[in-house]
């Protein structure tokens, strides 16, 4: 088994250098090694699927931000530096610095909440330059989230929303969050977190504020890497709570809607296989996910006092008892 943070994967790592030209990708990771596991698993497994071999036929170079946006430019311009053929990158932010560092290296994106509202490229058809990949589309989602949200909190009025405004893509996130709950007349609170130091204080902001409900909006590099703790708020709050990945559901999260971010990790695999072979980015448009995953934490339900509707039951991918 390799390990996810071994980074290059030669001679100097353990591995025998393969003899002739072997492709080198340049991962960006977000977080880390170990909150990113399925993500790199799904992007190995497509790699798998297409007849290559880790360590022999492509090379993986790893490297990660540790929730840390700021630390995406000298990453990215590192893995630039070791000549990758092919970036792999995941959310705004690193699409963003990558299309900054560079406009030759091919970049393909795992994920990316709205690729074209965001100004990485002009249209998912048409991509152009050297970027393509998936795009989410994440903004159409929120009054589903909201939706489903109300559902389980027939009472509900009042949401706290819980935002990193760091990342260019949360300005979208909000306009479609406060339209959602704008058309189902409920209030909302912006609470905003950069920093690992700010959680205290908006932690204490939002208990004052006693929301009947919090909406935790897509941040993959920050809010991501410190869903333990905003999972646990929630939960010795009291506080029903919408996740925007799945990984939160891991540590007791209670509903999460969106893409299922492995498969599109796998499906990016299919880019770089593409690219590999002499596609041009500019030539490959943008997928969308087809596929949205509905999870409900029912123990996490019980535990705050919620009585899921037969409904959401029936239309839940998972259950988690």
């Amino acid at each position: 088994m390799i390990a996810l943070g071994a980074g290059v994967f030669t001679a100097r790592t353990g591995y025998s250098q393969p003899v002739g030209k072997v492709p080198r990708v340049g991962y960006v990771g977000n977080a880390t090694p170990a909150l990113e596991s399925a993500l790199v698993e799904g992007f190995r497994l497509g790699l798998r699927e297409r007849g290559y071999v880790e360590g022999k036929t492509i090379e993986i170079v790893y490297r990660w931000a540790n929730g840390k946006i700021d630390a995406m430019p000298a990453i990215i311009a590192e893995l630039i530096a070791l000549k990758v053929d092919v970036l792999i990158t995941a959310g705004t932010p690193a699409a963003l610095a990558a299309k900054k560092a560079t406009a030759t290296v091919p970049i393909v994106m795992a994920a990316v909440g709205d690729a074209v509202d965001s100004g990485i490229v002009p249209s998912l058809a048409r991509p152009g330059g050297n970027i393509t990949g998936l795009s989410t589309l994440y903004t159409q989602l929120e009054g589903k989230r909201i939706q489903i949200l109300h559902e389980l909190v027939p009472k509900l009025k009042h949401i706290a929303l819980l935002a990193n405004p760091a990342n260019p893509f949360t300005a979208l996130m909000l306009k479609s969050a406060r339209a959602a709950t704008g058309a189902r007349h409920l209030a909302t609170h912006v609470h905003e977190v950069t920093t690992v130091g700010d959680f205290d204080k908006v932690f204490a902001a939002i208990a004052k504020s006693k929301p009947d409900a919090m909406a935790v909006l897509a941040d993959r590099p920050f809010l991501v890497s410190n869903r333990q703790r905003i999972v646990q708020f929630a939960a010795q709050n009291g506080l029903p709570a919408m996740y925007p990945f799945s990984e939160f559901m891991d540590d007791g999260g209670l509903v999460f809607y969106g893409p299922n971010f492995p498969e599109m990790f796998r499906r990016s695999a299919t880019y770089v296989d593409k690219i590999i072979k002499g596609a041009k980015p500019a030539d490959l448009p943008l997928e969308q996910p087809t596929r949205f995953e509905f999870i409900i934490n029912a123990k996490t339900a019980k535990a705050l006092g919620l009585t899921i509707p037969q409904s959401l039951i029936i239309s839940a991918d998972k259950v988690i008892e």
